[in-house]
């Protein structure tokens, strides 16, 4: 069975999107319709940008997700998926691939959800780091000991988790961490909390908005981060998208489903080869792809 994934937050590089704009009418008149939506011309810093530029919230997030979307509307007949899936932000472009949300409809969200986010972000200062070498069991009990907010936020794979949450509860997890046994861990250039607690200003900002938007029944099931299953109800989808904000990405526990409910071949569609990377350290038997 065919399974694409769908990259998030990070993904982004100067020039992403470039090739297909000027290669493809298609991809040139959803980019086009894109800057239309959003007020400015996010193709310029896509395609001109600084890495500063492409790292700010409003840029961000609708950048990786047109450079998906786009790229997956481009793929034609070829792209046939049985089983979508995508990481954190990416799950908005895995739910266009589907067929359950509207390139337009979705765009709105993903630009509501960056702008939301950084709100959220300025309440208190927050952050997430990256932990390496430890059992997931070990970095949830390490978490749960330290004062203040801080959580496991990303399974990205075994051995791979980033936590999230307020600055000072986050600096003393990683002291633990490492007292526990990590081989590193290490704050990340984020922006805020992403996948925690901390998020409900922005978790609640969106729900209404989400809540607003009309959610159609897939043409394949969607493995989501929250439940890491398929899940194929618009409200079920909708429910899940609104929890995600505040609660962590299950990715590892995802991948391995798919796999359990038979997936032959993931491909990555986006920016970058993370996803792909990261598969193939939650079962290295399995085949991958980049769109």
């Amino acid at each position: 069975m065919k399974a694409y994934v769908f990259p998030g937050q990070g993904a982004q590089f100067t020039g992403m999107g470039k090739e297909l704009y000027e290669n493809s009418a298609l991809a040139k008149a959803l980019f086009e319709k894109a800057n239309e939506i959003l007020g400015f011309r996010i193709t310029d810093i896509m395609f001109e940008g600084t890495a500063e530029q492409l790292k700010e919230t409003k840029v961000t997030q609708p950048a990786v997700f047109l450079h998906s979307v786009i790229l997956a509307k481009t793929l034609g007949d070829d792209f046939k998926p049985e089983m979508v899936a995508g990481h954190s932000l990416g799950e908005f472009s895995a739910l266009v691939a589907n067929g359950t949300l509207s390139f337009e409809d979705a765009l709105q969200l993903v630009s509501q959800r960056a702008m939301a986010m950084q709100k959220a972000c300025e309440i208190t200062p927050s952050t997430m780091a990256a932990v390496l070498g430890l059992e997931d069991k070990v970095v949830e009990d390490v978490c749960a000991s330290i004062d203040g907010v801080v959580v496991a936020a990303n399974y990205n794979c075994p051995g791979q988790l980033v936590i999230s949450g307020e600055l000072t509860a986050v600096e003393k997890a990683c002291e633990a961490m490492k007292e526990a046994g990590a081989k590193r861990a290490l704050i990340l250039p984020v922006g805020g909390a992403f996948h925690s607690p901390m998020m409900e200003p922005a978790r609640e900002e969106l729900a209404a908005a989400i809540e607003a938007t009309t959610f159609n029944t897939p043409i394949c099931p969607v493995y989501q981060n929250v439940p890491a299953k398929a899940v194929s109800d618009p409200a079920e989808i909708k429910k899940n998208l609104i929890t995600q904000l505040t609660a962590p990405v299950k990715w590892t526990q995802s991948v391995q489903q798919m796999i359990a409910d038979g997936a032959t071949l993931f491909t990555e569609v986006g920016p970058g080869k993370v996803l792909v990377g990261l598969v193939n350290k939650i079962d290295k038997n399995v085949a991958t792809a980049s769109a």
